[in-house]
């Protein structure tokens, strides 16, 4: 049998078929049309000049095309990591482009020693949370950008304050023509999702009327910033100008160099260790939601069409393309769940859709810049705010009312304190979900039976938090009983247990003895069983099954008349 290849672009590559061609250029197309002025709407959400959401929108479509191993992902700026990047960025490009570059070390070191399983620990709950409160704070972020406000804060409150209390300032124009924007989005969405898709067995007419309706929902973003980008030119022409424009940006291709390690400011230089300090928790919070974004996006994409991805690989992937990403000027990237999504939707069939998409980025950084100087701010923000209201999930709060009431608290922790720092919000996320487990481990589900013996059957494995809850409730039950009664342990549902549980067993063994009482094993793993015959516990009795053991009741029956494995031993541990 062949090894399988180390490189994920060989894989496919020799098997490409000319008729995927067509489907990835057209997918490639379709993406690039929508990557292009969502870059520029997300270097503005990040607090950067625009032309750094186009830096950062090309390298990892050509990283992706030889390291991905999902056909639909997507890599580049995103509104979540927008959002994170203005928070520890402080919006200077030198900080962002070099938390782009450690972000990148960070990545692909976890993918290198295969610490992908650590993302486990960041619940759906944290995830839902830190989601929706991001989908409120930007979309008010960009409320400013449509009424034409300047000089708003950037903390969520005083936003809220400031835009309120200035409200009479109102741009008519920007209002306008940035309702009108988001009015023009929503009805292209809402026209995609009811498209029926055109059977063969229709007329020529027909299949070619769906196909221009989709292409044009789907460049939706494309049509209303090119719309507003004329309406912006014709007031320009007439001599007046009612709206807040991009303004100039920088025509050309970002130069191939390493990042700076180092800022020049008016005080001084500030050296590479103070800029760390600086982006201080950004720099586990920033690479840990890039690989979230990412595996769960190539994660859900390769469960719908029928593939399988490899998760480090994936985490490999991106931090290779963050790393190439900040030779460029590139700010953090990750896979884009609003582009995936059209890439899925437009048939691809192979990452090479992504050269496609990377190219026309390029091309527009080296001969359209000049006509991004017509876009007006307004238009932008409502493509962010088009993109982010739908990660708004209000039923994630009825689901887990009905299903699991205590995973509202991670929630809610998540959802409000981000409203504060985000950085806070996803700490404090993490820590309460990470008390809730442990108090699942410290507090195991016990079943106490009664009957002639004692029957107790702990609902999970044992680890040293649970052992004292264990032997409270098996002391309090037996010699609470009248008369005493002695004990039997089911232990079919623990498969492990650590050296304090084996010491909490033998005192617990003792304490009984002392009353006369007697504790018997039963169901035992084996790995289990190998780890307290090997404790040389004094007066381990164990049984192969329950109804052996519950045959043998009463301490007077558990002699050497029933025969049972029977440790007799000193036990070195007491």
């Amino acid at each position: 049998r062949c090894p399988r290849p180390a490189l994920p672009v060989l894989r496919w590559l020799p098997r490409y078929s000319r008729a995927w061609l067509p489907l990835d250029l057209l997918a490639g197309l379709a993406v690039g049309l929508t990557a292009v002025p969502q870059a520029l709407a997300y270097a503005e959400l990040a607090g950067l000049p625009l032309q750094y959401g186009l830096y950062s929108s090309f390298m990892g479509c050509f990283v992706y095309f030889f390291l991905g191993t999902a056909k639909d992902v997507t890599l580049g700026p995103t509104a979540i990591m927008s959002l994170l990047v203005s928070s520890y960025a402080f919006h200077e490009p030198v900080y962002a482009v070099l938390l782009a570059f450690l972000s990148g070390c960070i990545q692909l070191a976890m993918g290198l020693l295969h610490l992908g399983f650590l993302l486990d620990f960041i619940s759906c709950p944290v995830i839902k949370g830190f989601t929706s409160a991001a989908s409120i704070t930007i979309s008010f972020n960009q409320i400013k950008n449509i009424l034409g406000l300047q000089g708003i804060p950037r903390q969520f409150f005083l936003q809220v304050y400031e835009t309120l209390r200035r409200i009479g300032e109102t741009r008519a124009g920007d209002a306008v023509l940035g309702l009108a924007c988001l009015a023009a989005l929503a009805a292209l969405r809402a026209m995609k999702s009811r498209l029926p898709r055109a059977a063969s067995a229709e007329p020529l007419a027909a299949r070619i009327s769906c196909r221009i309706v989709w292409i044009s929902a789907t460049a939706r973003n494309a049509l209303v910033v090119l719309f507003a980008g004329l309406v912006a030119y014709s007031f320009q022409v007439m001599g007046s100008q009612p709206l807040t424009l991009t303004g100039s940006i920088p025509r050309g291709l970002p130069a191939f160099r390493p990042p700076r390690f180092s800022m020049a400011a008016p005080n001084g230089t500030v050296p590479f260790w103070s800029m760390v300090e600086d982006m201080g928790v950004g720099l586990a919070v920033v690479p840990l939601m890039g690989l979230l974004e990412t595996i769960a996006i190539a994660k859900a994409f390769a469960s719908q069409n029928g593939y399988r991805i490899d998760p480090n690989q994936e985490l490999l992937a991106l931090g290779i393309a963050n790393i190439l990403g900040s030779f460029v000027s590139s700010y953090p990237i990750t896979g884009s769940f609003g582009r995936t999504a059209v890439n899925a939707q437009s048939g691809v069939c192979t990452p090479a859709g992504g050269l496609v998409t990377g190219a026309l980025v390029l091309l527009s950084l080296a001969y359209l810049t000049s006509l991004f100087y017509y876009i007006p701010k307004a238009a932008l923000a409502a493509v962010i705010i088009s993109a982010v209201v739908p990660m708004f999930d209000a039923g994630i709060f009825r689901t887990l009312w009905r299903v699991k009431r205590l995973d509202l608290v991670p929630l809610c922790v998540t959802f409000l304190l981000c409203f504060w720092e985000v950085q806070y919000g996803i700490v404090a996320g993490v820590l309460v979900s990470g008390i809730l487990l442990l108090y699942s481990i410290a507090r195991p589900p016990i079943k106490v039976s009664e009957g002639d013996v004692l029957l107790v059957q702990p609902g999970s494995s044992l680890h040293f938090p649970a052992i004292e809850c264990l032997r409270d409730t098996v002391c309090s039950r037996a010699l609470a009983a009248s008369p005493p009664r002695s004990v039997i342990l089911d232990c079919c549902h623990i498969s492990s247990i650590d050296y304090t549980v084996v010491v909490g067993l033998a005192e617990l063994l003792q304490e009984l003895r002392k009353h006369g009482l007697s504790l018997a094993f039963c169901g035992l793993k084996d790995p289990v069983l190998q780890v307290l015959l090997s404790a040389n516990l004094e007066g381990f009795q164990h049984f192969p099954s329950r109804e052996e053991a519950e045959r043998c009741r009463g301490a007077e029956l558990w002699d050497s008349r029933t025969d049972p494995f029977t440790s007799t031993e000193s036990s070195g541990l007491i």
